[in-house]
């Protein structure tokens, strides 16, 4: 990758300020962003939406041209009137690759995603065993990822983001506490960045995939966004003007313990209706167990004898569509946010538990609860998500 050269503006003191290099971040992720949403877009256009002089944003596209971001579209554009054609921009998505990483409980999946987004490859890579040694983890993850690429011809991997349940605390790359996977200071960016030799940054998939759904999805243009993930882990994260919420040591969003009405399950916390413990995947499992309905530990199969005409499966469903719907309305409660977007494998794949939760929401608010925009790979999306975010905030940085 060619590294970045002089600065686009000109500064006039002989050590540019703190002040102008924001500015020029800022300025260059909007022109980038703008690319993304509307491409392919015209300069003009790009600098009427974004208030930024028709020089500067010259300037800027001419930066992401010299680098690969972007390239010319092959058909100009007419204006209405008079006048040479304009010759829109377009993202390049055909020579760059991000990698993601998500490290979930019984697995890890790693893929390749490009600018949009859009995953090329993916992988899951089983847990052995359970066995969760990180080392081993994140050995693993590396080998997955260079296979991917060796797969992928052409593509130039940018770098790679992790994403993972727990805390986890971005700006050190480490996983603090994962209580599921019984890891605690794990430093990912550094073991991972070693064994694949690329740029690494990490965070929790909640955080996540906010900023997939922000970049990406349907809460793309939303002022404040609310994103609940229900898996084996339960947390969530918000966002509001364009910023993710992540507080002291990126704590913020741990809701495993708040307490959920109606719940029964006991918590390991020594109270009984935890909103992790109540929800997870692995109560689900358990329960569908105890009905007879499965003999194992993937959820999957719960969703599948639903889609057979299981009626205790249906019922299994909906109820915990429901107990989110609650968990939902509880969020929205203490943070109003104008989009909520919910990851859970129920309201994913059946229009029932969706309509379920929405019910328990109440009309008033069921328009702003969507179901995740990753269907079919919200995993991968995840851990692409941290580094794609990295990109779109300072496209000239990485």
């Amino acid at each position: 990758m060619p590294r970045t050269a002089a600065p686009l503006l000109a500064s006039h003191s002989p050590v540019p300020r703190a002040a102008d290099s924001d500015r020029r971040r800022t300025n260059a992720s909007v022109i980038l962003r703008s690319v993304l949403e509307h491409g392919p877009v015209a300069r003009s256009t790009i600098s009427r939406l974004t208030g930024l002089s028709p020089a500067s944003v010259t300037d800027y596209c001419a930066r992401f041209t010299e680098l690969g971001l972007i390239r010319e579209s092959a058909t100009p554009q007419r204006s209405k009137g008079v006048g040479r054609p304009h010759v829109p921009v377009d993202l390049d998505a055909s020579r760059f690759v991000v990698g993601g990483v998500h490290v979930a409980v019984p697995y890890t999946t790693v893929a390749l995603l490009d600018l949009r987004g859009r995953v090329v490859a993916e992988r899951r890579i089983g847990h052995d065993g359970y066995l969760t040694d990180p080392s081993r983890v994140l050995a693993r993850a590396a080998e997955g990822l260079a296979a991917l690429l060796a797969e992928t011809a052409g593509a130039t991997p940018l770098g790679v983001g992790v994403a993972a349940g727990g805390w986890v605390d971005r700006d050190s790359g480490t996983i603090v506490d994962h209580p599921l996977l019984g890891w605690r200071d794990v430093p990912v960016r550094e073991l991972l960045g070693a064994r694949t030799g690329l740029l690494v940054h990490v965070d929790g998939h909640a955080r996540a995939l906010v900023n997939g759904e922000r970049l990406f999805g349907r809460a793309r243009g939303s002022r404040s966004v609310l994103h609940l993930f229900v898996g084996n882990v339960v947390d969530a994260a918000f966002a509001t003007n364009d910023e993710v919420h992540h507080g002291p040591r990126s704590q913020a969003g741990a809701i495993a313990h708040l307490p959920l009405r109606g719940g029964t399950e006991p918590c390991d916390c020594g109270r009984v209706g935890c909103l992790q413990v109540e929800l997870s995947e692995r109560t689900l499992c358990r329960r569908a167990r105890e009905a007879g309905i499965v003999d194992g530990v993937n959820p999957t199969h719960v969703v599948t004898a639903a889609e057979r005409g299981n009626p205790v499966a249906v019922r299994l469903l909906t109820q915990r569509a429901r107990m989110v719907g609650r968990a939902v309305g509880l969020l929205l409660d203490i943070l109003n946010p104008e989009t909520v977007v919910v990851t859970e494998l129920g309201v994913i794949r059946r229009e029932d538990c969706l309509r379920a939760l929405r019910e328990e929401v109440g009309d008033a608010r069921a328009s702003a609860v969507v179901p995740t925009s990753f269907p079919d790979s919200v995993l991968a999306v995840a851990g692409g998500s941290v580094m794609l975010d990295v990109l779109y905030r300072d496209p000239l940085g990485v």
